[in-house]
């Protein structure tokens, strides 16, 4: 990486006392304790039903800002707005350089809107550095590592190629706070040309060649020392996304054999019947060579799938399990259990209870788990879907690392991962989802009943979980428990009910 600073120094290096949002050491470490806004624990009730994101969020939804590529919001003005407002706020001083770290992913709009953030940043007097495809976690990292005073992935996840996204980090990689969000949606609707910086001081751009090797060496260092994966065959599915050349590459310099899948992009092909969403040629390829494991990613590779030797899904409760587990018996395991979200299996919970283990549930987001393990001290998290947020190493989701955690179980116990992974019996758990063109379906008079009697039916028994989704318009009916014909009829009235509410 080269200076981009005009008296040779490295630009940001702080030669005065450090801004007071910074943790200090340029080295990534574990979480915080004690941070401001944290969602309160959340019971685990046999119901549950969530409005989704309030009205009055102008671009900013549960992830950062997303949408269809060349279309509101998600076009090249909003994005160059965005870097000038985001730019303007992560100012806090002025005896430095300050600086912005860029990731995307390999969606063929990502070009578009790097560049129009990058000339916001600079505009408004920051300097960029420009990691190329790289997954959300490696963002969050390096955004800590080069002691940047933001950060910027390019993703929508595991969406179609066709949307995008944008999520800032603040300087130690944790998503923005809601207060922040809104106060860079009101410079993004106000003169933006107030925030434009003097002709002096207008900011640089730089390429980090070295970012891919960065993160490699930090997730191989989350490993025991001395383990390796020699004699393990791992296929590695990286959906065509932003972990195609860093994953597969960390796992060859541990030893395994790795056969790799999903890591030809073309700018369309992201999540395309691969990754973590598409498991199926995954499994095919497990069984197809033989392997002992395999992995798949999502787009920006902050989530996993795990398929074990016998081609069979594991997915993140099981995943949460062994770590907690694991970790617990070795005295790693902090607060004295995990955090989970709403849709966590019932087995999960009841599993982690007979290990004398808590388990907190939160409403479903990376957010809200990563928030409630930031207040109460706890430093494993995650989401059935496989986005799991181990703390002692990472402020976000990070399935490389996940993959890793859990092959160091594999390894240490020498038993095959589907032994590994098979830590409880879930309960027949069904989830259909509801699409809507307009209105609120769960306020119908008839959903609110089917509703109240899907839960009088379940009772004690099991749960229900109906909420809207955060990122598109569809309602999600979630219903668990010991009987699953009862599960199948409680959801099925259900989601009868809300297509005919929908409908009217």
């Amino acid at each position: 990486m080269q200076s981009a600073s005009r008296n040779g120094k490295v630009p940001g290096r702080r030669n005065g006392k450090p801004a007071s949002l910074r943790n200090g050491p340029s080295q990534p470490k574990a979480i915080s304790r004690s941070v401001p806004q944290a969602v309160q624990p959340v019971p685990t009730p046999s119901i549950q039903t969530t409005k989704g994101i309030p009205m009055s969020r102008r671009y900013f939804g549960t992830d950062g800002i997303r949408g269809l590529a060349n279309k509101h919001p998600m076009t090249s003005e909003i994005a160059l707005k965005v870097g000038m407002a985001a730019g303007k706020i992560f100012q806090t001083g002025s005896n430095y350089r300050h600086r912005v770290v860029i990731g995307k992913d390999t969606r063929l709009s990502g070009y578009m809107l790097e560049a129009a953030l990058m000339s916001g940043f600079t505009a408004v007097g920051m300097d960029v550095f420009l990691l190329g495809p790289m997954p959300t976690p490696a963002v969050a990292m390096l955004t800590r590592s080069l002691r940047a005073d933001l950060g910027v992935m390019i993703s929508a996840s595991h969406n179609p190629f066709d949307d995008n996204g944008i999520k800032l980090f603040d300087p130690d990689g944790y998503k923005l706070s809601d207060d922040t969000e809104r106060r860079i949606e009101d410079l993004i609707d106000s003169d933006t040309g107030s925030l434009l910086a003097p002709a002096s001081a207008i900011g640089r751009a730089t390429r980090v060649e070295s970012a891919q090797e960065r993160y490699i060496e930090f997730a191989k260092r989350t490993l025991p020392k001395n383990l390796r994966l020699d004699g393990l065959r791992i296929v590695i599915d990286c959906a065509n996304g932003a972990g195609y050349k860093v994953a597969p590459e960390a796992l060859w310099e541990l030893g395994a054999e790795v056969v790799k899948i999903g890591v030809e992009p073309n700018g369309r092909n992201i999540n395309d019947k691969c990754g973590s969403t598409a498991p199926d040629a995954l499994i095919a390829k497990v069984r197809e060579v033989r392997a002992d494991i395999g992995i798949a990613l999502d787009g920006d590779a902050d989530r996993v799938v795990i398929v074990n030797e016998k081609g069979d899904i594991v997915d993140g409760d099981q995943v949460m399990a062994v770590i907690a587990e694991e970790w617990h018996r070795a005295g790693k395991l902090t607060a004295g259990g995990v955090v989970a979200t709403v849709m966590s299996n019932l087995g999960l919970e009841r599993y982690l209870k007979g290990l004398g283990l808590d388990m907190v549930r939160t409403p479903v987001g990376d957010r809200y788990v990563v928030e409630h393990m930031r207040k109460h001290g706890y430093n494993v998290g995650g989401e059935q879907s496989g986005h799991i947020v181990l703390s002692d190493y990472v402020t976000t989701g990070d399935g490389l690392i996940t993959a890793l955690q859990l092959l160091a179980v594999v390894v240490s116990t020498g038993s095959p991962v589907s032994e590994v992974t098979k830590r409880f019996e879930p309960l027949p758990q069904i989830l259909k989802n509801v699409r809507y063109a307009n209105g609120s379906p769960l306020e119908d008079t008839r959903v609110v009943k089917a509703i109240d009697a899907g839960k009088a039916k379940l009772g004690e028994a099991g749960r229900l979980v109906i909420r809207p989704s955060g990122t598109e318009p569809v309602i999600r009916v979630m219903a668990e428990g010991d009987d699953e014909r009862l599960v199948s009829t409680v959801v099925g009235d259900i989601v009868e009910a809300v297509r005919a509410a929908a409908a009217a």
